[in-house]
């Protein structure tokens, strides 16, 4: 990769009803991450596990320039609050619909057959890619590591979600 990679500007938001900044593991290993592999923290938040408040963090989020990726964790699996699923898929324009299929399936090796609890997803809303990944931080390090770091790594062959979302590369909306 002798190109530089283009840093991105990424929101991460953990959903939980429990979590506060001291013991957000997961948003926190979001976040070490993604600076890590050269991105910009736009904003960081938690919002209790409502419908409502998450769709209003993440269509701010949506319309803001600045947010290019969303990653929030938390709230996919199927105990009685869990709505992740239910918040943000009425905000994509377009569902990537291999997300929570490959998710499942670097989850499988790890968790074996646990990983049918997961309800992660994932699409694009105004040249802004959303990802939602389950609340445990080994659910996010898989995530990040067998798929985010390579698919908004504007380098990565034969495609990538950074490119989609980078303006100057003409090739989002």
């Amino acid at each position: 990769m002798s190109e530089p990679m283009i840093p991105l500007g990424v929101a991460v938001l953990t959903v939980s009803d429990t979590r506060t900044e001291d013991t957000d593991r997961s948003g926190q290993a979001l976040v070490e991450r993604a600076t890590s592999a050269g991105h910009r923290l736009v904003d960081k938040r938690i919002v209790v596990d409502d419908i409502y408040q998450i769709r209003a963090v993440v269509s701010a989020w949506i319309a803001d320039p600045e947010v290019q990726v969303i990653i929030s964790t938390g709230g996919t699996g199927f105990t009685g609050r869990d709505s992740t699923p239910e918040a943000m898929s009425v905000l994509f324009d377009k569902r990537i619909e291999g997300f929570g299929e490959r998710f499942r399936l670097l989850s499988g090796e790890e968790i074996g057959s646990s990983t049918i609890q997961s309800r992660c997803l994932a699409g694009l809303a105004n040249a802004t890619v959303i990802f939602c990944l389950p609340g445990s931080t080994g659910a996010c390090r898989t995530g990040w590591d067998g798929i985010l770091a390579e698919q908004l790594d504007s380098r990565h062959k034969p495609c990538n979600f950074a490119n989609l979302v980078i303006p100057e590369r003409g090739q989002h909306g």
